[in-house]
């Protein structure tokens, strides 16, 4: 059963993040399945941090930017929008280069809070991040 309120594709979640930090880092969403959602981004010298490593923040980017998505897709657009309130994340693993990949799933779709849980993974699928985002539904 899908919990999306709005026609859910990846084209439609690509074309949504035009010309904002999503397109300038590379996030691109992969797959919307019933209930989650994927997209990756570049480890590159846009994502990375000094050491060379991929920032902490561009993790929090992506986190936000895929659940974000998410949530606004899961109520009535015409009525209300969601919006972050809390990010929550902690850092597993360290990566250089190649992509990263996300899969938002929903752990609380309510009236007035959405909480999600956002995983991310390297190429061989080791956890990168953990993030547990909340977002607040407001009405238009």
């Amino acid at each position: 059963m899908s919990i999306w309120k709005q026609t859910a594709t990846i084209e439609s979640m690509n074309e949504h993040s035009a010309n904002t930090m999503m397109q300038h880092l590379g996030v691109e969403f992969t797959e919307v399945g019933d209930d989650y959602v994927c997209a990756k981004m570049p480890v590159n010298e846009k994502t990375r941090q000094p050491l060379g490593i991929m920032h902490g923040g561009a993790s929090c980017v992506l986190a936000e930017t895929i659940g974000s998505s998410a949530a606004n897709y899961c109520v009535d657009f015409t009525k209300f929008y969601c919006v972050g309130l809390s990010i929550n994340t902690n850092h597993i693993r360290s990566i250089r280069e190649g992509f990263v990949f996300a899969k938002a799933t929903p752990v609380h779709i309510g009236r007035s809070t959405q909480v999600w849980n956002i995983d991310i993974t390297n190429a061989q699928q080791k956890l990168v991040s953990t993030t547990r985002l909340t977002m607040a539904v407001l009405s238009r």
